[in-house]
């Protein structure tokens, strides 16, 4: 029994590193967008979200995780902020390349454009969710 385990005692001790580093390799990322709209056009962003967006993130394997407004401060009004989920950083990156190259895409963007620009402005930063997060 001792040798079983002397055999066995540095595996359960590497499995958990193993483990470890195909998590990081495969881990599902969240990443938030700010928009800043240009002035007035906060509610046609908000509608080509609504009608277009939406469904072309999900059909490119984006989870949507939700949306918000701020209330108050300087950015109320103007200003989307948003949380979509990817399995990985590079799941992310294949489904925003497959996303901007869609020709709904494209039709969406130009037709929201007609009238001017939507968005001034996008901040973008991605996160990791800790330990103690209830949604991972």
């Amino acid at each position: 029994m001792t040798k079983i385990l002397a055999a066995l005692l540095p595996l359960l001790l590497l499995a958990p590193l193993a483990a470890i580093a195909e998590e990081q390799e495969g881990e599902r990322v969240f990443e938030m967008r700010i928009y800043t709209a240009a002035e007035g056009k906060l509610p046609d962003l908000m509608a080509r979200f609504r009608n277009h967006t939406n469904y072309l993130f999900v059909k490119h394997g984006m989870d949507l995780i939700g949306y918000w407004t701020p209330t108050e401060g300087d950015e109320k009004g103007n200003t989307l902020v948003y949380i979509l989920a990817h399995d990985s950083r590079e799941a992310a990156k294949k489904s925003w390349a497959a996303f901007v190259a869609d020709p709904a895409w494209k039709a969406a963007a130009a037709e929201s454009r007609k009238d001017g620009r939507l968005v001034a402005g996008i901040e973008n930063q991605w996160l990791k969710a800790t330990d103690f997060s209830p949604l991972r």
